[in-house]
């Protein structure tokens, strides 16, 4: 059945429905009518008026009192024009007051049954007005009311200002067929401005949206509407105006009800019926409140229906994803009335921090795209400053323009502004700190942004996303709740993270079976620890690199080969890149290698016990949910493999972040004030991992201390303890591994205290251990051990002790393969360093 003839089981202003084809008129109480009529307004001769039959809409109408003329409420059908030419009208005004406010307020224009004839089935009608005045073509809804002269149409005042039209115009009028268009001639759903008719009938109390909707839909139900049209709505005897700002058309006959396109252009228009859904926003210029509603969705739907995260094209973030939607979108999914009954308002800005290149300004990016808002203003740091006066200032202004303007029409209807702020840290310094050149520029800006976000005016449509790779410079102001208060950290991908990543950045080869069928992207991802977003994706170019240059004929430089078009990027491809592209945090595997030359030599039990105990704290830091943070001192003769030892724990710890500190990264700094900031960003940069270790060798010489006089420096020292105590942020783990041949030093200073365990590194203790060191470092043939051990025994005056680090030892041997006879240089050697820490 044709849904066009149906009023869907309600009547417009009564409590039942209409039958699906009226034939013939109905009497009684019903809907607007008073007695019985014939086909064409008049009284029926055979039905007494006022009778008891019942009436479009049933029950008592709304207006069933009303005199004969009034007609019956329309229905969505409507009978096509029965071949009448178009009528020349003029505006006249219907005499009867009270038939008059009537016709005002019910937004009908009264026509002379002689000039458009009443539909058959009693419904209003719908008539297209043209002419010179006007600036296209408009529908109203007419109602023939006898007694009303011919050639004359009645306007209201909020007609005529939409229709642009004055008293003495002349107007060509002719009956309307919605359906003329196509079967989208329904309104799906309609934004109205709303606003006090009078300023002298105004009131404080907020009007509810839904009521309101109620209201609107039951007064004008089935008449047609068009964007720019006025009228006005009779609310508990406040006269309010309205204005139709956009409409979306759809097709109610379909089986599914069609979105349709919102369109604010006048010449789209549709009737209105009770499946509209209505959605009031406030005109800026009236005192009116509105209450937003509660059990409409909102007016903008933030998240597109189709949306995924894999649509974003970032990958190893699910985690940080989901803070982000839970804490800045999630409330802005529900109702404005749910949320205003809440008594909340929506985050308003979101702070994305961490390390360069793991993909915050991309993020950022991909939210303007996902999200069903506006285009994001995109805005850099030091894009703001300007050097005249006052002009940094009102550049923040610009930015909340458009959302302060819309949040003053439409409230909580209003859609979501996204301002994205990169490099924040540039402006958004700590007041005080000089920024800004001295000027004062950089506090002002500050203060700007501070009252735009969290104000006296309050915007509740904004979201700032600003970004950094510098929290610590930002002030305090802006990160607290209201203004900044989501902070996200972006920090390094774990292998999972690093395995999506290298997934997006090599689709396309894999799609177009470029990609060789060797590369396995869990290998790649195991072998980039430490790799941000922005090296992986430098990684896959430079694995492209290869493949092009392997594709260039021999002897060439620029002329590409014949088999180009079968070029393939293969594993060898990535393992080439891997040895060119390096991670920018944590520390390279050859760096902690070249701290162990000749490996890790087990000659005693000792040493099992110091790598296992080294063990247990890496696993403990990793995996305890109270401990997230551990100091050890790795303490021990000279040479004895302090360092060596601390670094292969570190290897074998597989952490993301493992950064190595020594005395000859900070010997270049002019001053303390220097080193202290360049330890301080050591440890800065450990924390934008979510694992890290340091290791900080031979600390008594960072601390510069010297035997003559005692003398150290209080700056660095103070400065090691204090980091070393401060526990990591949340969210991260930090070990630290301190090595010192000088305890009973560090003691005297107070900094042993400061680490939580301590690991001694004996020296190789006797000639059976020494023996142990030359036969596992291969130093020399098996034969030659006992030799050598011979001499040093001799030379020791028959000493079992050794006592000599086994550093010592391995370069000791390993010079000794220069001599002519290596045992006997090696012997003689060595005996000198085993009487030197070893006094007779």
């Amino acid at each position: 059945m044709d849904l066009r003839n149906n009023l869907f089981g309600k009547g417009p202003r009564g409590g039942g429905g209409l039958p699906s084809r009226p034939t013939q008129r109905p009497g009684g109480d019903g809907g607007m009518n008073q007695g019985g009529y014939d086909n064409y307004g008049q009284p029926s001769p055979g039905r007494p008026q006022g009778g008891a039959g019942g009436g479009y809409g049933g029950g008592s109408g709304a207006y069933g009192g009303e005199p004969r003329y009034q007609q019956p409420a329309p229905s969505y059908q409507q009978t096509p024009p029965r071949g009448r030419q178009p009528v020349r009208l003029r505006l006249a005004k219907i005499e009867d007051k009270t038939l008059q406010s009537q016709y005002i307020f019910t937004n009908i224009s009264a026509v002379s049954p002689n000039d458009f004839p009443p539909n058959r089935d009693g419904s209003d009608i719908y008539v297209r007005l043209t002419g010179q005045q006007l600036r296209g073509d408009y529908v109203v809804t007419c109602r023939p009311l006898p007694g009303f002269p011919d050639g004359c149409i009645s306007l209201s005042d909020p007609q005529r200002t939409w229709c642009g039209v004055g008293m003495m115009d002349e107007l060509v009028g002719e009956q309307y067929d919605p359906f003329s268009r196509g079967p989208a001639a329904y309104l799906g759903s309609m934004d109205l401005e709303v606003g006090f008719a009078s300023t002298r009938k105004a009131v404080d109390t907020p009007y509810d949206g839904d009521e309101l909707a109620d209201i609107f839909t039951k007064m004008f139900q089935n008449q047609v509407f068009a964007p720019g049209q006025r009228l006005l709505l009779d609310v508990r005897s406040i006269p309010l105006s309205i204005v139709v700002r956009t409409v979306t058309l759809v097709d109610l006959g379909m089986t599914e009800k069609s979105s349709g396109e919102t369109l604010s252009d006048p010449g789209a228009r549709g009737i209105l019926t009770s499946q509209c859904n209505i959605g009031f926003f406030k005109d800026v210029k009236s005192p009116i409140k509105l209450k937003a509603s509660s059990n409409r969705p909102a007016a903008n739907a933030i998240l597109k229906a189709d949306f995924k995260f894999e649509a974003m094209g970032v990958g190893g973030l699910d985690d940080e994803f989901t803070t982000i939607f839970r804490r800045a979108f999630a409330s802005r999914l529900y109702p404005p009335g749910i949320v205003d009954k809440l008594g909340i308002m929506h985050v308003k800005g979101m702070l994305l921090y961490g390390p360069p290149g793991t993909g915050k300004t991309l993020i950022a990016r991909q939210l303007g795209k996902v999200l069903n808002a506006r285009e994001p203003k995109v805005i850099n740091g030091p894009e703001v400053l300007n050097k005249y006066v006052g002009q940094s200032e009102e550049n923040i202004r610009k930015l909340f323009a458009d959302a302060e303007k819309e949040y003053k029409e439409k409230g909580d209807e209003s859609g979501l502004h996204i301002i994205i702020f990169d490099e924040l840290d540039a402006v958004c310094k700590q007041r005080g700190s000089g920024a800004g050149g001295g000027t004062g520029v950089g506090d002002s800006v500050v203060n700007q942004l501070l009252s735009k976000l969290d104000g006296v005016d309050q915007l509740n449509n904004i979201l700032l996303i600003g970004m950094t790779n510098r929290k610590d410079m930002i002030d305090d102001a802006l990160l607290r709740p209201g203004r900044l208060e989501v902070q996200v950290e972006i920090s390094l991908p774990d292998e999972s993270g690093r395995s999506q990543i290298l997934k997006i950045h090599t689709s396309k080869m894999k799609e177009n079976n470029i990609m060789g069928s060797d590369v396995s992207i869990d290998e790649l991802a195991a072998l980039t620890k430490n790799f941000s977003g922005a090296e992986l994706s430098g990684l896959v170019k430079s694995a492209t690199s290869f493949a092009f240059a392997r594709n260039i004929k021999p002897g060439t430089v620029a002329v590409i080969g014949d088999d180009v078009a079968n070029m393939k990027v293969t594993r060898q491809d990535f393992l080439g890149a891997l040895e060119e592209v390096k991670p920018a945090f944590g520390a390279d595997d050859s760096e902690l290698e070249e701290n162990i030359p000749y490996g890790i030599i087990y000659y005693s039990q000792g040493i099992k016990t110091i790598l296992n105990d080294g063990m247990l704290l890496v696993e403990g830091v990793r995996k305890s949910e109270k401990t997230r943070h551990r100091s050890v001192l790795i303490h021990g003769p000279a040479a004895s493999g302090k360092t060596a030892l601390a670094a292969h724990i570190a290897m074998r710890s597989e952490y993301p972040f493992i950064k190595i500190i020594t005395p000859a990264s900070i010997v270049g700094f002019r001053d303390d004030v220097a080193k202290k900031d360049f330890l301080h960003k050591v440890f800065t940069d450990a924390y934008k991992s979510p694992l890290s270790l340091l290791i900080l060798d031979d600390l008594e010489r960072m601390i510069e201390w010297n035997p003559v006089g005692l003398r150290f420096s209080n700056t660095i020292l103070q400065t090691l303890v204090t980091l070393m105590r401060t526990p990591p942020p949340k969210g991260h783990r930090l070990l630290v591994l301190a090595t010192s041949s000088q305890r009973t030093i560090l003691s005297q200073l107070d900094v042993v205290e400061a680490f939580d365990r301590e690991i001694p590194v004996p020296a190789v203790q006797d000639l059976r251990e020494l023996g142990t060191v030359l036969i596992e470092a291969g130093m020399f043939d098996p034969s030659d051990v006992n030799e050598a051990l011979n001499t040093v025994n001799e030379y020791t005056s028959g000493s079992q002790t050794v006592g000599v680090g086994i550093k010592t030892i391995l370069t000791t041997a390993e010079d000794a393969k220069l001599s002519e006879e290596p045992t006997q240089w090696f012997g003689q050697q060595l005996a000198t360093q085993i009487i030197k820490y070893n006094p007779m």
